[in-house]
């Protein structure tokens, strides 16, 4: 029995040219009120950024089959996904104008399997210690009941960006 799924997604420029001339709060307020496109791999795993504020980021998610990995639970890529997109916005927050981002490592500690039967899940990031090269942060992805679903650690790089 095929399954088939479509999906469209706006052009990532629209955002990625915002990047060095708004701080990283304005630009994800300006994604989670829709005046700039999300990234496109929200729309090729259907989750989306809920809450942001300085130092935060929360993403949601309802898992389905088309999630899952041979084994019938949610792909552990798909969790590091979540994690990694709400821990490096949580550091996105807190950069100035003409300052980036990239993750150096991310840490993930799966700790209970994840089904469409599991329900919305959030994933929840939070910067730990900001400096001017380097940020940590952690994530937390929870389900609704507030069950700790898997937690990581992410080391981000943070650069001068260049506007054009």
């Amino acid at each position: 029995m095929e399954r088939i799924r479509t999906y469209g997604w706006e052009d990532p420029a629209l955002t990625a040219d915002q990047m060095g001339r708004s701080s990283g709060l304005s630009v994800l307020r300006d994604i989670l009120a829709q005046r700039l496109p999300a990234a496109p791999i929200s729309a090729a795993l259907s989750f989306s950024l809920d809450e942001v504020d300085e130092g935060r980021a929360v993403f949601s998610f309802v898992p389905g089959e088309e999630h899952y990995n041979p084994i019938g639970s949610v792909h552990g890529g798909v969790y590091a996904t979540l994690l990694d997109s709400a821990a490096g916005c949580a550091v996105h927050s807190t950069l100035p104008p003409g300052m980036g981002y990239t993750s150096i490592d991310l840490t993930v500690k799966f700790l209970r399997r994840i089904t469409a039967e599991t329900g919305k899940v959030r994933a929840i990031g939070t910067v730990v210690n900001g400096g001017r090269r380097t940020a940590l942060a952690q994530a937390q992805l929870v389900d609704e009941a507030g069950r700790l679903l898997a937690h990581a650690t992410s080391s981000c790089m943070l650069f001068p960006v260049s506007v054009p």
